[in-house]
């Protein structure tokens, strides 16, 4: 059966892929989250032992990947794109069935996916290396970027398309073998998506072992025949990442949590920047470590923004991630929702006025992990629910009665991924940029998303400090090397 013809009936099934062999037995099952009773499909759970064989894989394959040279390499990713645009729908329907994102976000996604792809396989054209004056005359001495050897890959449930493809793509560009540990419940989607690019990709590069974090990716993190681990998810997995590939002398990058604020200035346009907020905080059911998740509004146009953030939140549909329709789907999983809605529930007793929702989704909705878009205004900076990620579909308003304060709320917790500013005045966005704590700052602009081609990551307990994406990948997944080179006596 060819991947495009798999078929979204509860039977699928994802095993390893080691080699381009395929292993494991699957036997856990994959439940909906738009409905607890629906099965996706099963997927094998892995062991160290896969882990040890996927590294030995990777091994194998990473001398002949290198040697083809960086112009057939990105001909390679190109073709792999293809194989990926040529299935968007089929994987992005799955996806969006087994972890909850609507169809329509899953459909973007994969598309960005494509476009990552391509835009890595011409990035190995570029210059890796530079010519440096040596003391000698008759010395010739430079750099050159080489792979740094097995990459190990470990992505979240949340983006089950692009984040893996964001690491991946530029890993392989330069040389670099993979082996890619998924999030258990994204792991269907994992599946078909190595299908895709191992087919087009040979035996060994691409290597796909599913499983629990604390046994695959602790394996996977403190192997020694892995050179580098990228991780993205929760901030405590990722200190256990970091501490195990430090153990072993592994490069590690992290891409972790975010409590990303929205400032919204007196002159802001107040229509789009509620557009702007509603997205940023609801998309994917507030399921991003970019997700708008406090806003900030000075007093001029406080009042007038909570009450067009609650009409805006009424109109929302919230249903079904297959429904084109839907804006805001289920959460991925009942620990999600559980956790979300404990935080959630804080809200009240500290002091915060819930506006709308702060509920389980009922009515049809019952038997799915579903969470009411939710409001609260005159949110306390230090409460929960203004300092912790909640990972749902939440907004905090929060009261400011100058800049200077506003900035100080923005900047009072202990993630810096993310943040936006709203106004009109130029003037006052440059300052602001210049003053807020966040690896990314827009204006005018939801806190989600940057483009592809562009440095991402974050500050203080966000990320490992340093980036993802564009040319900044380069700096991950190569190594300087120094070559001097004088003629024999």
């Amino acid at each position: 059966m060819t991947t495009s013809a798999m078929p979204l009936d509860g039977d699928t099934t994802a095993r390893h892929i080691i080699g381009g062999e395929e292993g494991g037995s699957p036997s856990t099952a994959v439940m909906s989250p738009r409905n607890r009773h629906e099965r996706v499909g099963l997927v094998a759970w892995g062991t160290a032992g896969e882990v040890d064989q996927a590294v030995a894989a990777a091994t194998r394959a990473g001398a002949g990947w290198r040697q083809m040279g960086a112009m057939a390499r990105g001909d390679t990713l190109y073709r792999a794109a293809d194989a990926v645009a040529a299935d968007a729908d089929g994987l992005a329907r799955l996806a969006s069935w087994e972890m909850g994102k609507p169809v329509g976000e899953m459909r973007g996604e994969v598309a960005r996916a494509v476009a990552i792809l391509r835009y890595y396989a011409g990035d190995g054209a570029r210059a890796v290396g530079e010519v440096i004056p040596a003391a000698r005359a008759d010395t010739l001495q430079y750099t050159r970027r080489v792979p740094v050897g097995v990459v190990g890959l470990i992505t979240p449930w949340n983006f089950p398309a692009a984040i893996p493809v964001w690491k991946m793509a530029p890993a392989l560009a330069y040389g670099n073998t993979v082996v890619w540990k998924p999030a258990e419940i994204a792991s269907l989607a994992a599946y078909r998506l190595a299908r895709l690019l191992g087919a087009v990709l040979g035996p060994g590069v691409l290597n796909l072992v599913l499983g629990e974090g604390p046994v695959v990716g602790a394996a996977l993190s403190a192997h020694p025949g892995v050179a580098a681990v990228s991780f993205t998810g929760s901030t405590g997995a990722g200190q256990a990442v970091a501490a195990a590939a430090l153990g072993h002398g592994a490069k590690f990058q992290l891409e972790m949590g975010g409590k990303n604020p929205a400032l919204v200035l007196d002159d802001a346009n107040l229509s789009g920047a509620v557009e702007a907020i509603v997205s940023g905080a609801m998309r994917s059911a507030g399921q991003k470590c970019t997700a708008t998740s406090r806003v900030i509004a000075l007093p001029g146009i406080r009042d007038r923004l909570v009450e067009a953030l609650d009409a805006r939140l009424a109109a929302l549909t919230v249903g079904d991630p297959l429904d084109a329709g839907t804006y805001v789907g289920p959460l991925a999983s009942e620990r999600q929702m559980t956790h979300a809605l404990d935080l959630l529930a804080t809200g009240t007793p500290d002091g915060a006025r819930l506006v709308r929702g702060g509920r389980r989704g009922g009515g049809s909705l019952r038997d799915g992990w579903y969470v009411q878009p939710t409001l609260f205004d005159h949110v306390s900076p230090s409460t929960p629910i203004a300092q912790e990620e909640i990972f749902g579909p939440a907004i905090a308003v929060l009261d400011a009665t100058h800049l200077d304060e506003a900035l100080a709320i923005a900047n009072g917790v202990r993630y810096g991924l993310s943040a936006s500013v709203f106004t009109r005045d130029l003037g006052a966005a440059l300052s602001v940029v210049d003053r807020l704590d966040a690896g990314l700052v827009r204006v005018n602009e939801e806190t989600a998303g940057v483009e592809y081609d562009a440095p991402f990551g974050g500050t203080k307990a966000s990320s490992s400090h340093s980036r993802e994406q564009g040319q900044a990948a380069r700096e991950f997944y190569t190594d300087v090397r120094t070559i001097a080179i004088r003629p024999a006596p």
